[in-house]
């Protein structure tokens, strides 16, 4: 039987996995608990195809979840005169494509600099611990940074 092996990685695993209980932040939880165990066993043969791809699969679960109602029939529709006369779809879709490309900025600079998004998850779990917010922001966050840092 192999000893666990803890090194730096692994205790900032342990601390997001800490900080995602604490927070009540099942989403930060599971992955670093998922993280951790892939790290620990043989399955960390794989880390570099989830590193490599783990983003992009991510973003096309969560779209499918955005797009579920729509598939369902839950979510009408409204009329293309609907949206254009009313100012508050217009706003919301504005406001959906800004946060779109905030959301695309961010890819890059979490890409670019992964060093980065320990300081974004843990700004996320403490948004989330004391201002009780939602842990939705890493990549909208990464984006804002990449806007604050000037970068592309």
């Amino acid at each position: 039987m192999s000893v666990l092996q803890f090194n730096s990685s692994s205790m900032v695993l342990v601390a997001l996995i800490g900080l995602g209980v604490l927070s009540q932040n099942s989403s930060i939880t599971i992955a670093a608990c998922v993280l951790l165990l892939f790290q620990q066993t043989a399955l960390a043969q794989y880390l570099p195809f989830l590193q490599k791809n783990g983003l992009n699969v991510g973003i096309i679960i969560l779209t499918i979840g955005v797009l579920a109602p729509i598939a369902s029939g839950s979510l009408k529709i409204p009329s293309l005169m609907a949206i254009l006369t009313n100012w508050q779809m217009i706003a919301a879709i504005v406001v959906g494509v800004f946060v779109a490309w905030l959301g695309g900025r961010g890819v890059g600079l979490m890409s670019g600099q992964p060093i980065l998004v320990t300081g974004l998850l843990l700004g996320t779990i403490l948004g989330v611990a004391v201002f009780k917010g939602v842990p939705v922001g890493p990549l909208i966050a990464a984006g804002i940074l990449s806007v604050v840092l000037n970068q592309q």
